[in-house]
Order: C-alpha cells, then structure tokens, then sequence
C-alpha cells in the first residue's frame, strides 16, 4: 500500500491502494531493477519520434468526502498524431520474463495507464485513448508491447469505481481527524506547571511550524524536551497546520519516552493515532524467519486480508505500539512488518528510526517519494545524525563476502553451482585487480576522488547474472551465503549513484588476510539531508547537547534559512561542582607518566563521599589500565566496568548496581562514546559524581583524516569538524549522566589540561561557565571538599 495524502493523491498510489491483491513479496522485481528503472525509462524515450513527449504532468480534480482533492502523478510518455489520436505510454522494468509477471501486477500496470488515460480524455474531450504497456526485463533486455483502446466511458467508469473504494476511506480517516481535532483542542499540558524555558521551547517549536521552517534546539537535561516538542506539534495537528508527525529518534530508549508522552496526553481524552515503528528482524514473528515467502501464511494473501486488518485495527486502537501491531498481526495472519507499514498511513504521529527518512536505501517511499507540506518532522538526539548520516550515504563491499560464496561452492555439488563459482570469480578478480598497487608496494590503504569504475561496473554485472541465478536455483544451500554478498552490492550500487564531489574512495588491503575492501565514503552529506527535511513542511532537530550550534547547522544540512534556539538548564549550578584539572596529561604519549596523577584525582572525588560514580575513557585497553591502577591503589571500594560486548540484560545488571541508598562507594569504569555515556538515566543518589579522562578525541583513522582534509579545503575548519567536535560532544553526553532532576547534586571531572585551554573552554555550554581551575590534587581535595560541605549546610537548612 502506498501514502494516502491529505489534498493530493497520486495515481500510483490510488491504484495500488484499491487494486493490489494477492500475496506479499510477490517477485515483480528486484531492488537491482529499482537502481536502473530510471535509467531504462530514459533510454526507451530517447527511441521514441518527434510526436512523443516525455514525463508528462497530468493531474484531475475530484470531491470526495466533502472535500477536493487533486489526482495527479507523470504519465512515462504522450504521443499523437492528430488531435484525436492520443497514445499514453506506461513504461515497466523488471527482472521477470513478462510471461513470468502476475495477473495482479499487470492490472496495476494497465490500472495507471488507464488513470492517466481517463484524465487526458476529460481535458482533450477524446472519445477514446490508445493505452500501451511497455514492459523491459531488465536481465535480457527484451522489450514486450502491449496495446489496447479504451473508450472514454470505460475510463470513466474505471475511474470513478477506484475513487469510490478510495472515499471510503477518506471518509473513516476524515472521521477520525475530526475527533483527533476535537479531543486535542481540548488537552492541557501534562503538568501542573512548566518548567523553566520549557513554554518558551514549545512556542519556538510551534511558531516554527506554522513558519515551516527548521529549528536546531539545544535544550539541556531536564527541560522536558519529548513533551515540549510534542505537545506543540500535536496543537498544529489539531488545528489541520500539519497532518502527520514524524518523531525520529536513534535509540529505542527515546522511542519509549515518546510513547510514554503520548498516553500522558491520552489520559485527558485525546483521540489521536500513533504508531511506533519497528525494525523487521525484530518485529517479524519468529516462526517467519526461515519460510520461504510461498510457504508464509503470514505473506500469502496479504493484500486479500490487510484491509480488514486495518479496519478492525484502526476502529478499536489509537496508540499502535508493537504489542498492538503482533496482536493484530497475528489476529489476521498477516506479516507484522508490512502490517505496521500500511497502518502508518492512518497514523497523525508516526515514531521511527532516523533511517526511514533519512537512509536512501530503505527510507519509506510511501511518504518520501516525493515533498509533501502535511508531513512535519521532530529529529531527537540529532547529534547522532551527523555520524549516522554519514554511514547511511557510505558504502563498502569486501572480497571476503564473496571469497566465502567461493569456499562453500567448493563442498557443493547442487545444481547451478559450477556457473556460480565462475559469475563470483570474476568479481573477485575485479576487487584482486584494484588493491594491486597495494600488494605491489606493500602498503595497506590508498584513496581517490574518483569512482572505482571497474568495480561498480563488475558488481553490476554480477548483481544482475545473480538474480537470475537466485530465481532458478532458489532450492541450493549456498543462497544464504550468497545473499550476504548480493544485497551488500545492491546497496554500493546504490550509492555509487549518488557519488559526487564529496565522496572519496578508499580501497584497503589486509595483507596477513589477504582481503580487498572498497569504500564510497560520503565526507559531507549535509546536501543528502537537505534533501530529506525538505521533504517535510519543517522540522525541529534537537539535543541536550548541539554545541556549537552553527557547526550542527552546517553539517545537519547547511540550510541557509534555518533557524537556532538554545535554553538555559533549569537546574541551579550550584548543584554541580564543574572541576577541570591542568595538572594532567592524557594524550597518548603521556599517558603512563600521568597515571598516578589520574588515580589520585579518581580517587578524591570517590573517596570524599559515599556513593555511586561513574569513571568514562577514550578505550577500552585504557579502560582496563586505569581500572587496574585504580583497584590496586583503592582495594576497599567496589569497582564494576563496561565490557566489549554487552546484551540488553548485561547492561540492565550493570545499571541495577547503582542503587538509589547506596551503603558503600562504586565506581563504575565506562568507554566514553559508549552505551553508557548518554541515554542512561540515573537519578538522584544513584550518580553523584563523574569523572572524564581525556577530550574524547575519536581514534586517528584514514577516513577522519578524509573528512579534516575535506572541510580544510572548504572552510579551514578540518580538525575540528573531524575531531574535536566529535569528541566535545562525547564529553557533553557522557557529563550529562549527572543532575538529572532538579534536586540532584553532584562533581564532575575534567581530567586533561586541555580542557583548560581556551579552544575547549569557548565549547562550554552556558550551564559550564561556573568551572573552576585545579592546578594539583590538593586544591582538587579542597574544591571537593568544600562543595560537599555546601551541600550538607543546604541541606540541613531545608531540613
């Protein structure tokens, strides 16, 4: 199912909306005929005669439920000869023999030539259209033609028999949005009171919307920043500004407090229908996982069963969270995941990865195949964006990948498996051929503006001899392993596309494994998320920590037009004792002749108070030195530390050991950047101190040195952009595990004489300022000291 839009619909959405039947995952095609379809599409028009004009704009106005809407899309080609004598073309690619092709994908086929017939008629007053099919497999390149001449009452009659199914529809979400108007005119905010700078964010994020505009926020921890995002969005769905809200984190953690938001506002009556995405490997039913889509009851006859799915769904749930979606998934025998996907349509709040707006290779072409001004979108904890964006736009293929089709060939005897060994060899070959001047020379890594031609050329190649393969041996053991190489080359295929001057490629070779690897990788693709907002009327893109805001600005998208709001924490920083110590070194060299100095520092603040601490470092193998130093200095206290690898329990007992009534000290050891340095929340007594060792520098690499040579030559501004930026924020988040509510106390560490430098100082938010100097563990030990003294007199104060 495709996007239902608020005043326009698309003809390709309208006829698969209302015709598409049968079952799920149907082979019409492969993702491979996706990347050449437009290319096709412009070699058949180029073959066509002077009559024939191509991409032409159609469009039709209807009224359905009391309401005009506008039908329109791009017709592949027009051509005529008289003034009577019109000719519509539809241009089809796939994998498929046309033979091979369904009887439903065809009536979807004729279904859009024959609205883009009907419309022409009512503007040419034509009696009749010539409708023709033109159908390229893409594997052979055989071009079949299909004819047929429609009367323009049969169009008609077509046509409004589609409009008809479709106004049902319209008319239950129009219902719907009209109690979702009502009830939400009506709500509150959540609570008693705002807190400080949070009315202040929600009158920024709405006056943003109705401007349509993009807003970067840096609101601190504790300003409420889900709520005072939401709230103001759903005001501007309830007063029709926007229809459907994208909230698009990074994390399942901020998906969950999303959630948790929206059935706070339900609690006062509000009738609004939201849906949290998820993942298909995680939300595809177990039993699923190893069927064969022709042997998948929850795929056969999907399309006959998910309307009354979505009718029963919609009619009695508002709040689409996955338990909801697997029970009426499974209500309907019906796959979950597409389940949710079509449900999307109806929702007025969609909540979601960064990946299904953002990701070029499987962002949802149900909304974002085109701009529409009713999406508006809420980007949380968008400093992930900057490092996600990149990986999304970057791609790589290894010869291992298909060095491991080669070694599982060798055991096989199945039928088809001698050709395979040949079609793999020679991307092999390719991959062997381009590191050449790396074994030649003994060196391990070289780079270049330039594409790898041959290597996109040889991929392609095998890509598409692969389909074919994978159709007619489906039955042979080594399709598991093969299809690791096959979507892997799909998606370097893919950005190979979009390969532009702010790519470089980076071809590597490992000479003990004797392994090849290529990468397109993306330096700046602020251009590729331009792109993607725009696709939207506006967005808010917000962090507890976006300092500084125009470096964000500029790399989120570079849009010129944006604008910028930062808050002021709400907590007094008198509660957080900020100490920054110029007495340590931590670069790499200096490391060991500063680990006593460390030690000492770790060890006054965790020994001043009884309580629970956090200790972050920029590795692991540092980890495991400072933890062992530190241990062996303070034997007496218990110390806990993250490991390489940890499971959603491991991490949960790891974060149950910092109790709210802690009896003795802990202190746990963490990597900065990790899963522990942001998106915990750890309250009151359960953090009362952290302590930072190093600038949180990410490791020197080829590719980091790519993106500072790359912003050196635009703007000078290379190491920071590749660096040191990077590394500030790590630092900011993993600060802020520390005061979390308004009665939190607590001292952080800056353990690095850099730290004391103007160059990091001028990064400080505004909640920093009060930071005081070091210059040895004594004044530390007083500082420390002195802080929790003050605290203890506030306290016995209020007692």
């Amino acid at each position: 199912m495709k996007r239902m839009a608020t005043t326009r619909i698309g003809v390709r959405e309208l006829v698969e909306f209302v015709l598409r039947s049968g079952d799920l995952n149907q082979r019409q095609g492969s993702q491979n005929t996706a990347l050449n379809g437009a290319r096709i599409h412009r070699r058949l028009q180029k073959q066509r005669g002077d009559d024939y004009e191509k991409e032409v704009y159609l469009k039709q106005s209807v009224t359905m439920s009391g309401r005009e809407y506008t039908i329109d899309g791009r017709a592949d080609g027009i051509s005529h000869t008289t003034d009577e004598d019109y000719t519509i073309e539809e241009i089809k690619t796939s994998d498929l023999d046309f033979a091979e092709v369904s009887e439903n994908t065809l009536q979807l086929y004729w279904g859009q030539a024959q609205v883009y017939g009907y419309i022409l008629a009512q503007q040419k007053n034509l009696a009749a259209v010539t409708l023709q099919l033109t159908y390229f497999q893409t594997t052979t390149e055989v071009v079949t033609t299909k004819t047929k001449v429609m009367q323009q009452a049969e169009l008609t009659a077509f046509f409004q028999q589609l409009i008809a199914e479709y106004e049902e529809w319209l008319v239950l979400r129009d219902q719907w949005r009209a109690q979702r108007n009502t009830t939400v005119k009506q709500i509150d905010f959540p609570f008693p009171a705002y807190r400080q700078g949070q009315r202040e964010l929600a009158v920024a994020v709405y006056k943003s919307i109705l401007l349509q505009k993009r807003l970067f926020v840096e609101a601190p921890t504790g300003t409420g920043k889900t709520i005072s995002t939401l709230f103001p969005a759903i005001k501007a769905l309830g007063e029709d500004k926007i229809q459907r809200v994208f909230y698009l984190t990074a994390k399942q953690s901020t998906r969950q407090v999303a959630e948790d938001a929206l059935a706070l506002l339900s609690q006062q009556g509000m009738q609004l229908k939201s849906i949290t995405l998820t993942a298909k490997d995680k939300i595809t039913f177990a039993e699923e996982v190893d069927l064969a889509p022709e042997n998948n009851p929850y795929m056969l006859g999907y399309y006959d069963r998910v309307k009354p799915a979505l009718r029963d769904l919609l009619m009695h749930e508002n709040q689409l969270t996955r338990t909801v979606i697997e029970e009426y998934a499974r209500k309907h025998t019906i796959d979950p995941f597409e389940f949710s996907l079509d449900a999307s349509l109806f929702a007025d709040v969609i909540i979601c990865d960064y990946n299904y707006l953002f990701d070029p290779i499987v962002y949802l072409q149900r909304f974002f195949s085109e701009p529409d001004r009713d999406n508006f979108f809420l980007v949380d904890e968008v400093h992930n964006l900057v490092s996600r964006s990149r990986d999304m736009y970057s791609a790589s293929v290894s010869s291992q990948t298909f060095q491991a089709v080669l070694q599982q060939a060798k055991t096989e005897s199945s039928a088809g498996t001698s050709a395979l060994e040949k079609l793999t060899s020679k991307v092999k070959r390719a991959l062997t051929k381009i590191s050449k001047p790396l074994r030649d020379d003994d060196i391990t890594e070289m780079t270049g503006q330039a594409p790898l031609d041959s290597v996109n050329q040889a991929l392609a190649d095998w890509v598409a001899k692969i389909h074919d393969w994978l159709a007619e041996y489906q039955d042979n053991p080594l399709v598991d392993t093969l299809l690791d190489a096959y979507f892997a080359s799909l998606t370097y295929l893919k950005i190979a596309d979009l390969y532009d001057e702010t790519y470089q490629s980076l071809v590597s070779y490992d000479h003990k494994l004797r392994q090849t690897t290529v990468k397109q990788l993306c330096l700046d693709p602020s251009a590729f998320l331009d792109r993607a907002l725009g696709l939207g009327a506006g967005a808010i893109l917000f962090s507890a920590t976006l300092s500084p805001l125009s470096y964000y600005q500029q790399v989120l998208g570079n849009n010129k037009d944006s604008l910028t709001f930062r808050l002021a924490s709400p907590f007094p920083s008198q509660n957080q004792a900020l100490l920054v110590t110029p007495y340590i070194q931590t670069t790499y060299r200096q490391r060991e002749q500063n680990l006593d100095r460390i030690i000492a520092s770790i060890g006054v603040m965790v020994n001043a108070k009884v309580g629970n601490y956090l200790v972050f470092l920029p590795s692991y193998s540092y980890l495991e030195t400072v933890q062992a130093a530190f241990a062996a200095a303070y034997p007496q206290l218990k110390t806990i530390s993250q490991a390489t690898q940890m499971d959603e329990i491991q991490r949960a007992e790891f974060l149950a050991q910092f109790t709210a009534q802690p009896t003795g000290t802990l202190v746990g050891f963490c990597v900065l950047g990790g899963i522990f340095s942001e998106g915990i929340d750890l309250k009151g007594e359960r953090l009362i101190g952290v302590a930072i060792v190093g600038v949180g520098l990410p490791g020197l690499s080829t590719e980091r040195d790519l993106v500072r040579d790359y912003f050196d030559a635009q703007q000078g501004t290379g190491f920071q952009y590749a660096y040191q930026l990077p590394g500030m924020n790590h630092v900011l988040q993993a600060a802020g595990r520390l005061i979390r509510g308004s009665h939190d106390v607590g001292v952080i560490l800056l353990l690095d004489q850099r730290f004391a430098s103007s160059r990091y100082t001028q990064l400080f938010p505004a909640h920093w300022q009060h930071f005081q100097r070091c210059y040895s563990v004594a004044q530390l030990t007083n500082q420390i000291d002195q802080f929790w003294q003050m605290v203890a007199v506030k306290n016995k104060a209020l007692d």
